[in-house]
């Protein structure tokens, strides 16, 4: 395995997955091919994608309680396959926006910590799948 980049939390010959600096929980789960859509990306990749994209919002649920999890996979700055996802409070500084949107307030957010949150979440990301 490569040597991972600042904000890697966890990659394989086919995908990595990226902490976004914000107040909120916040990954990326992206391609290691440069892959312009999802519907150009093969499979097993896929795959891949969505069985983490679930892990992170089911540990993001169970460890912080949000208001909601939001995932979403534009692309237009960065055309590149790859997914966000981010546990959303009331009490952040854009809800009910998007974090693109217009901030609504200045956030009050009083979290978990985020480094036991990894800890938690590296554990399950790196079992093998049972399907």
């Amino acid at each position: 395995m490569k040597s991972m980049k600042k904000n890697r939390i966890y990659e394989n010959k086919s995908i990595y997955i990226e902490i976004e600096e914000s107040e909120i929980p916040w990954l990326k789960v992206f391609t290691q091919k440069p892959y312009k859509e999802f519907s150009q990306t093969p499979l097993k990749v896929k795959l891949q994608i969505l069985s983490k994209v679930d892990i992170i919002e089911k540990e993001m649920l169970s460890y912080y309680n949000p208001k909601k999890i939001n995932i979403a996979s534009f692309g237009n700055y960065l055309p590149h396959v790859h997914f966000h996802v981010m546990a959303r409070f009331e009490e952040d500084s854009y809800f009910p926006e998007p974090m693109w949107g217009v901030k609504q307030r200045e956030g009050k957010l009083k979290l978990k910590s985020f480094d036991v949150f990894l800890e938690k979440l590296l554990l399950k990301l790196h079992r093998k799948p049972r399907i």
